[in-house]
C-alpha cells in the first residue's frame, strides 16, 4: 500500500475545509490523524467515503450551519457505492474524538466511545 494525500475541499459555505478519503486505507489515515476539532461524517450502514469537517475552535455539533451539513452528508452519499443509487439515505456524523478503533476492526471500520453523541441526517 503505498501513502497518497486524502482529497480535500474547501466548503462553499464559508472557510471550512473538508477531508475525504477514496479508499479504506485512506480512510484508515483519517481515523488515525484527525483533529480534536474534526466531525466525521459516513453514510449509515452502508459503505461509503469517510468525510471530515475542520471545525473551528469552539464550535459544538449543534453549531454547524445547515448548508455545511448538507455539504458533507451530500459528500459522503455521492461516494458511497449504494447509497448514491438512492433517493435518500441517512449519514451519521459525530466528533472525531468520539471514534473508537480497536485492533480486531477491518481498516476504515470505526465504532464510538460514546453513542448517544452521533447524530444522524437525512439526504
Amino acid at each position: 500500500h503505498q501513502t497518497t494525500m486524502v482529497f480535500y475541499f474547501k466548503s462553499r459555505c464559508g472557510e471550512y475545509t473538508l477531508y475525504m478519503g477514496k479508499d479504506k486505507y485512506e480512510n484508515e489515515d483519517l481515523i488515525k490523524y484527525g483533529w480534536p476539532e474534526d466531525v466525521w461524517f459516513h453514510v449509515d450502514d452502508l459503505s461509503s467515503a469517510h468525510v471530515y469537517l475542520r471545525m473551528k475552535p469552539n464550535m459544538t455539533l449543534n453549531d454547524i450551519p445547515d448548508d455545511l451539513l448538507l455539504d458533507c452528508a451530500s459528500l459522503v452519499k455521492a461516494n458511497s457505492i449504494q447509497g448514491c443509487k438512492k433517493s435518500s439515505v441517512y449519514v451519521i456524523y459525530t466528533r472525531w474524538k468520539n471514534l473508537k478503533k480497536t485492533n480486531d476492526m477491518v481498516e476504515g471500520q470505526v465504532s464510538y466511545h460514546r453513542p448517544d453523541n452521533v447524530k444522524r441526517i437525512s439526504v
